[in-house]
């Protein structure tokens, strides 16, 4: 077993083997609702699959990400998913053996982050499951903000916000609905949702040992990507309240809300970030959005989309209409998560 370095404290155990042995783990804990299609485990569906009658919709991606991707796999949200390694992409093979196990008959969605090995993986995995006659349509999540200016959306990453895109088309899916709607609820979500973060500390890979990048002490970073990409600036730690306005009127800013609509807020933790905070966080947010005449319908407040132990946190803010306030209240129970 490689010996762990002195800059790195983590529970684990071989460090090459992090997501393998959270993979047993994770299936010996849950399986009424998961199961694997694959021996290294590096594909897993809802253990209902193939549902019936139904468009599968499946994601994938890097670990490190918890519980993205892999948490939102159950009852009434997503169908598949494929594992990478630590913040790196699964196979196409990984990709395709998912929208095989997920496909009964009525094609298959992929959602996933705009990611270089993402894309170039689950493309190939398309045109391989179009040979089988797999239909499979893909939409990207493009809600960082941060990570290109307005005008150049289709560029940028998926982040936090992808949580909308799953839960609002597994929810139209439910409903018996075909590919081309089920795709159609996707976009809509991706276009109607922003995110916007801000970075406190590093993270450090198991199989690296020490962190991958620096945030100086007593210092924030404010549009840090999941996987330590540049932001948008660099300063002083702020007052959660000054972080809160920044990121709430960037979100603004980029997508006008109107007086009178109707949001539902996400405000997700990085992977260290107590969740004290997020509501300290959330209380402002909450009243920002509220003096600008816009009620939040429904609010999140969690862990939905970490980087192993970043200090930080993500604000997301979704622009709902009657069709999306529907879906997104409709029930959903993953090994992470349930709505009632």
């Amino acid at each position: 077993m490689p010996e762990i370095k002195h800059a790195m404290k983590k529970i684990i155990n071989d460090p090459e083997r992090v997501v393998d042995e959270m993979l047993e783990g994770l299936l010996l804990a849950h399986p009424d609702k998961l199961k694997s299609i694959r021996t290294d485990n590096r594909s897993l569906v809802r253990v209902d699959s193939p549902v019936q009658n139904k468009v599968g919709i499946v994601t994938g991606g890097g670990s490190g990400h918890l519980p993205l991707f892999l948490g939102y796999v159950g009852s009434g949200m997503l169908d598949g998913v494929a594992v990478g390694d630590i913040f790196q992409s699964p196979s196409s093979q990984q990709m395709l053996d998912v929208i095989r196990a997920v496909n009964s008959g009525a094609g298959v969605l992929a959602l996933y982050g705009n990611y270089g090995g993402d894309v170039m993986n689950f493309d190939m995995a398309t045109e391989l499951a179009d040979m089988e006659n797999i239909r499979v349509e893909s939409v990207v999540a493009t809600d960082d903000i941060a990570s290109m200016p307005k005008g150049g959306e289709d560029k940028r990453r998926g982040v936090a916000g992808m949580f909308f895109m799953y839960k609002l088309a597994a929810a139209m899916s439910e409903t018996g609905a075909g590919l081309d709607e089920v795709k159609r609820i996707a976009e809509k979500a991706n276009a109607s949702v922003r995110t916007m973060g801000v970075a406190l500390s590093p993270c450090t890979l198991p199989e690296v040992g020490r962190p991958t990048f620096n945030i100086n002490e007593g210092e924030m970073e404010i549009g840090m990507g999941i996987h330590g990409e540049p932001g948008v600036k660099k300063g002083k730690l702020e007052s959660a309240d000054s972080i809160a306005e920044t990121l709430v009127n960037s979100i603004l800013e980029d997508m006008p809300i109107s007086k009178g609509s109707k949001v539902s807020v996400l405000i997700n933790g990085l992977g260290a970030t107590p969740l004290e905070e997020l509501y300290i966080v959330y209380r402002k947010v909450h009243n920002i959005l509220e003096a600008e005449g816009i009620h939040i319908h429904k609010r999140y407040i969690g862990e939905y989309a970490t980087s192993l132990e970043m200090v930080g946190l993500s604000v997301s803010i979704l622009k709902l209409d009657d069709e999306l306030e529907e879906l997104i209240d409709a029930p959903f129970s993953t090994p992470f998560f349930q709505q009632i």
